[in-house]
Formats: C-alpha cells, sequence, structure tokens
C-alpha cells in the first residue's frame, strides 16, 4: 500500500526555490517548520491575495506577492490554497508548468487529474497530505505522484515534507480520502480530546492550569509511549487496565455501545466521504 520514511538528517540544501501559492494555517505551518529546520527564507515565495496573509510571509522574511503571475520561476510549486480555490488558481500557474516546476499539492479532496487539466496534462504532479503538526517538526505527510514526476522531483517534495515531520509514499492515490481522515484531519480529533479532558478536570474540580498541564501531559505522554513500544496499543491498554480498578470503570463507558470506536468510525468515515465529495465538485 505504501512505504514510509523519516528524514534522519534533516537538510534542505537541495530542495531548490519553493513557491507557495497559498499561506493559510498548513501553508504557516509548513514555512514554519522549513525555517526551523535551516532553509533560507530567500529560497522560498509566497502567494496570497490577501495582505494579511502577505504580511505574515513578510514577517517571516519571506518575499510575498499578490498575483501568480509576478512570482519567479520556482522549481517546486506548493499549492497549499483552500479546495475551493484551486479551480481559479490553476490556470495561473500553466507558464510555472511549462518551466519545469514540479507541482506539490496539499488540498484536500483535489486529485492528480484535477491539477493536471488545470496546469497541462504532461505536468509533473505529487499529491500530499500533510498535517498542522508540520509547524513544529512533528508532522505526518501522505504523498503519491503522477507518472510525469521524475524521481529527482519526487525527491524535492519528498525532502521539503520529510523536513518537518514523518512521510509516507502511497501506491494507489485512492487511498488519499482514508489518509485525509486518519492523518490530516487527525490533530483535530486529538485536539478535542485534550479539550474534554481539560474541562472534565475541571468539573472534577481541579484549577483550570492544573487540569490543562494534566490533560495535555497525558496525552502526549501516552502517545510518545506508545511509539516507543513494541507493543500494540491495545496490549499497552489492557497491561495499565487493572480489573474493576478505577481504568476500568472510564472503559466500560468509553468502550460500551455507542463508545469511542463507534464515534471514531464514523467521524473518519464522514472526513472521507467529505474529501470524496471535494474531488467531485
Amino acid at each position: 500500500m505504501c512505504s514510509s520514511a523519516t528524514c534522519g538528517v534533516r537538510c534542505l540544501s537541495g530542495a531548490g526555490k519553493v513557491l507557495l501559492i497559498g499561506f493559510g494555517s498548513m501553508g504557516q505551518a509548513l514555512v514554519r517548520g522549513w525555517l526551523a529546520e535551516g532553509r533560507a527564507a530567500s529560497a522560498i515565495e509566497v502567494v496570497d491575495a490577501l495582505p494579511a496573509a502577505r504580511a505574515a510571509a513578510a514577517e517571516l522574511g519571506i518575499a510575498a506577492r499578490g498575483e501568480v503571475g509576478t512570482a519567479a520561476a520556482a522549481d517546486v510549486v506548493v499549492l497549499a490554497v483552500k479546495p475551493n480555490q484551486l479551480k481559479d488558481v490553476l490556470p495561473q500557474c500553466a507558464a510555472l508548468a511549462r518551466s519545469g516546476a514540479v507541482f506539490l499539492s496539499i488540498a484536500a479532496g483535489k486529485t492528480i487529474g484535477e491539477i493536471e487539466r488545470g496546469v497541462g496534462p504532461k505536468s509533473a504532479v505529487v499529491r500530499a497530505m500533510p498535517n498542522t503538526p508540520a509547524a513544529i517538526g512533528r508532522g505526518m505527510a501522505a504523498l503519491v505522484a503522477n507518472p510525469a514526476a521524475t524521481k529527482r522531483q519526487r525527491e524535492l517534495c519528498a525532502e521539503l515534507l520529510a523536513a518537518v515531520g514523518a512521510i509516507a509514499w502511497l501506491d494507489d492515490e485512492r487511498d488519499m480520502d482514508a489518509v485525509t481522515a486518519i492523518s490530516g484531519s487527525g490533530p483535530a480529533y486529538v485536539f478535542l480530546l485534550v479539550e474534554c479532558l481539560e474541562q472534565a478536570a475541571i468539573d472534577l474540580g481541579l484549577p483550570t492550569a492544573l487540569a490543562k498541564q494534566l490533560a495535555l501531559e497525558t496525552v502526549a505522554g501516552a502517545a510518545a509511549y506508545a511509539a516507543a513500544a513494541d507493543e500494540p496499543p491495545a496490549e499497552l491498554r489492557r497491561r495499565v487496565t487493572s480489573p474493576n480498578g478505577t481504568t476500568q470503570a472510564a472503559l466500560d463507558v468509553l468502550m460500551g455501545e455507542h463508545g469511542m470506536r463507534e464515534l471514531l468510525a464514523r467521524a473518519t468515515r464522514a472526513a472521507a466521504e467529505r474529501s470524496r465529495e471535494l474531488a467531485r465538485a
């Protein structure tokens, strides 16, 4: 299905000139990650129609323009606009395609075929789904490329995303809807879990500051422990659940009818279906 990799030595020296179209939350997360890993601000250019977005780029030392047509040529063009904006942006990128750039799209639900139709059928395209922890170098991104993308162009795109987290290559683009539902949207699920734990702690009488600390550190620590362990999460859960103990009392609720498993299954199916709807729109 896929192959996974993390970048052991995060070096961006070979990634060439990057043009980032769209400077919303995901675009900003990527740029902050690149800068933190040592990429020169001069090797990045941003295009965004919103003055506030251009101002945010300027604060990071990044050159920013309001129109694609005024941007310099680039080795990699990162399409980071909202999915409903992509159809208006792609025709403006045809000249960049003719110059030999590879298009790295992170627009949710938008297929390689749609991008090819917008910029040219022989264009090199890599579709990816990163997530916002890229801003602190802990992102997760899945990628898939069209046949026009050369080995070097695939490497350039992988290098940019591996600099801000782990990556996995997909063999089948159809898997991207599931990836979007799990890792693309997943950080929001975890934020909600932290939010709920914090509120539960407050409802149990704990001070707000302590409630926040307990919720955050518990989720972060448990995730790190699971990542480091050889055993699957189910075994780790069983190991810390004493019969008739406090953890068992909570899990009886969470794992009961209409509990966490069912909720997450329904939620991720809804996200995957929405990704497919975006592709059809």
